[in-house]
């Protein structure tokens, strides 16, 4: 920058010019900070205008509220007991009889119908047994003389054999008594008496071993035809068949295994009902009563109640557990509830007890504590409270409190906006929509 002038033309001294610069920037500055003194003033002013605004809940602007009187009530106490589910019915199915296996009919989670065939077994050696055994047992009935349906002879008389010995008897019996009479006459010798004495005994007996030849037949006919029978049930056998309507759980052979009697093969599951076996408290042994309808909870269908009812109850206590055991049957058409289920459940008893309860928007519940607002004038005050559990019943959800309140007390619930430590409140009537604001 060049040396500057006077106004008449000469250069001024540097003193000079240092104090007017010193006096410009003076000026600058100046310039500079009213606009932000300004500014300033305006932001203070609005803070002071936001700090001094009313908000809800202060003595301007009351929060509306319901309030609920604290009263005990008469409640008939619930049963909670946890447990699991079992199938009704649970069978591991085995051969009767040996032989491979030529088919398998049904896997694992396959329903299936009672009689139904799962498993099919070789009937071949089988069939040649069963065809054995109706041999003998024809064989046996034409020896009786009878046919293939007709039952065993009563009278034995009536056998062919018998009565042939019986005519042979009869022959016999009368050349006997000839043959004494022309003795007598001294007509014939003692030797041809004695031969005729001798055939008449021969024929005695040979009618006796009719009479008892008859009844062995009869009982080897007893003994064919049972063994014919167990042939042929031992020949159904090679169908394993399912004895109750059910579903697969598990199956333990393949198609060409060789199996022998009792190799288990499948097991079989019933779950169109369940039983449900839950752990009670041995406190409550008083008042759990057969045929009591249960409400049970499962984790895989939350907010859903299935219900049985009590069928057995153990008589000993558990006393690892200091709990007995319950059992209720339940309906499971759908097959939604699975065997092996955790269950919690809740058992009805007759027991009576005096209780609070409050409805479950009164509660506040933060970081692991129950809490209320509980009236203290025209302000309210948090309370804690330690619940007993919650119930549904015909006045909706609610609490029920063991600790931490009394009767008489008001519990404070806004209707709009949150409550806080504090805030003052005005009742408002159920039903009144809250004020505009």
């Amino acid at each position: 920058m060049g040396a500057r002038q006077n106004a008449k033309g000469g250069k001024l001294p540097a003193t000079v010019l240092r104090r007017i610069d010193r006096r410009r920037d003076s000026r600058r500055g100046l310039s500079y900070l009213v606009p932000s003194l300004v500014l300033a003033a305006v932001l203070a002013g609005g803070c002071s205008k936001a700090h001094t605004t009313s908000v809800l809940g202060d003595a301007a602007h009351p929060t509306p509220v319901h309030f609920y009187t604290v009263a005990e009530e008469t409640a008939r106490r619930r049963i909670q007991a946890v447990g699991s589910l079992y199938a009704f019915e649970e069978s591991t199915l085995s051969s009767q009889v040996e032989g491979r296996v030529a088919q398998v009919l049904a896997d694992v989670g396959d329903h299936v119908k009672a009689g139904q065939a799962l498993i099919i077994l070789d009937p071949q050696e089988l069939q040649f047994e069963v065809d054995r055994q109706r041999g003998l047992v024809t064989q046996v009935r034409a020896q009786l003389g009878i046919g293939p349906n007709d039952p065993p002879p009563t009278d034995p008389k009536k056998i062919a054999s018998v009565q042939r010995a019986e005519a042979d008897l009869f022959d016999a019996d009368h050349k006997y008594g000839r043959a004494q009479q022309m003795y007598k006459d001294n007509l014939i010798s003692q030797q041809q008496l004695d031969e005729a004495a001798s055939r008449f005994q021969s024929t005695k007996a040979t009618y006796t071993v009719a009479l008892q030849e008859v009844d062995r037949l009869k009982a080897l006919l007893i003994s064919s035809e049972a063994s014919e029978k167990l042939a042929e049930k031992k020949l159904a056998d090679a169908a394993i068949r399912a004895p109750f309507p059910g579903a697969i759980k598990t199956r333990n052979v393949h198609a060409g295994e060789y199996v022998k009697v009792q190799s288990p093969v499948m097991v079989l599951v019933r779950t169109d009902r369940l039983r449900a076996r839950l752990a009670v408290p041995e406190r409550w042994a008083g008042w759990v009563r057969d045929g009591a309808t249960v409400d049970l909870h499962v984790e895989a269908f939350p907010g859903e109640t299935f219900q049985g009812k009590i069928s057995r109850i153990n008589p000993v206590v558990e006393q690892d557990s200091r709990t007995f055991e319950a059992e209720a049957l339940l309906t499971n058409l759908d097959g939604r509830l699975k065997p092996g289920f955790f269950l919690q459940a809740s058992i009805p008893s007759e027991k009576e007890e005096k209780t609070i309860f409050l409805p479950e928007r009164a509660v506040n519940y933060r970081y692991g504590v129950y809490k209320v607002f509980l009236l203290n004038g025209n302000r309210v005050s948090e309370h804690q409270i330690r619940p007993a559990g919650q119930t549904e019943d015909e006045h909706g959800r609610r609490f029920e409190v063991a600790e931490g309140l009394k009767p008489g007390d008001k519990v404070a619930v806004a209707i709009s906006g949150d409550l806080r430590e504090g805030s003052i409140v005005r009742e408002q009537p159920e039903g009144t929509a809250p004020a505009a604001k």
